[in-house]
């Protein structure tokens, strides 16, 4: 008891409380989420995610050597695909040569030891801007959930270590662990969004892959029919120990900031890795105040950083990933 006891000690100075911190942020901490566009020499700025950019393959190649050089060895891979290119049920997701696959062998083909894990969800393909194929005003699951496998095995076969189905859908990572026992991908790992909500804090990622609900008479204005409610608790563990039983190596808690209470509920559930998506809107917020000058951009950052690390996350996907390592030296 006090005065025997002193907590202030251990924070009397900078070298005690670095030796005594719990929680320590390091590169490998980190997933790195790139966007991928068609085209030569594109970098082109996405106008609600400052300093983040949609890459062409050939600066994908660049970025991708730049991380590994910096300690960043994981990256999660989205591409933009041209309008022309998309339809109710994700044909060009399978195309052998589409631009996801061809991401896949490029970041390979720059950087073989860079861990590659890829978006599976029909939302970058989908005419509507859905994570389903659409049917009289419904987002079908079983059938979706077919295409998501088909899809899994094209990212297995260019070359993806993991693939990461972000769509919500009932059973599609049964579905799709079977479909890569049974083309031989036995060694390809799943990283499950297990407890994705239904969040408002994804517009700048929508508006960076132009994978939006669209606005057409019976099609569903959002997604709440398939991703989860922000007001519910129990249902995140039940949805995550459901996919770590139907074969997920990872599972996912997205958002970050406002969901951390799940984050930690989870990591005391299961013996599995636990990822936290610090999601577009989180970044946006952080850089349009620091603009403002409201805030100390890097301060809060790394809060935002610790916070998600010490609820129990494993892994980090963050935009903030290079500014981070950058500051740690």
């Amino acid at each position: 008891m006090y005065p025997l006891i002193r907590p202030r000690r251990l924070r009397s100075n900078e070298a005690i409380r670095s030796l005594v911190r719990e929680t320590i942020i390091t590169p490998s901490d980190f997933l790195v989420p790139l966007f991928v566009v068609e085209g030569q020499g594109i970098k082109e700025e996405i106008p609600s995610m400052p300093n983040y950019y949609r890459l062409s393959l050939d600066n994908l190649a660049k970025e991708v050597k730049e991380l590994w050089r910096m300690g960043l060895c994981s990256v999660l891979l989205f591409v933009k695909v041209p309008d022309n290119l998309k339809d109710n049920i994700g044909s060009e997701a399978l195309n052998e040569n589409g631009l996801m696959q061809l991401a896949i062998k490029t970041v390979k083909n720059a950087c073989p030891d860079m861990l590659v894990m890829t978006d599976v969800a029909l939302d970058p393909y989908s005419s509507y801007g859905h994570d389903g194929i659409v049917a009289d005003g419904q987002i079908l699951n079983d059938e979706s959930v077919e295409v998501l496998a088909e899809m899994s095995v094209s990212h297995a076969k260019a070359g993806a270590d993991f693939v990461a189905p972000s769509d919500m859908m009932d059973g599609r990572i049964l579905s799709i662990r079977e479909a890569l026992e049974d083309e031989g991908y036995t060694n390809t790992g799943i990283m499950a969004y297990s407890a994705k909500y239904a969040s408002a804090f994804y517009g700048p990622f929508r508006d960076a892959l132009d994978s939006a609900p669209v606005d057409i008479k019976n099609v569903p204005k959002d997604k709440k029919t398939y991703q989860m409610d922000s007001a519910n608790r129990s249902e995140a563990i039940k949805e995550t120990l459901m996919d770590i039983e139907e074969g997920a190596d990872i599972v996912m808690v997205k958002p970050g900031l406002c969901y951390l209470d799940i984050v930690r509920e989870i990591k005391n559930e299961v013996d599995v890795p636990v990822a936290v998506y610090q999601v577009s809107g989180e970044y946006a917020m952080v850089k349009a105040a620091a603009e403002k000058g409201w805030l100390d951009h890097d301060a809060v950052m790394m809060e935002q950083l610790l916070a998600i690390k010490r609820a129990g996350a494993n892994i980090i996907a963050s935009y903030f990933a290079k500014d981070a390592v950058k500051l740690m030296g």
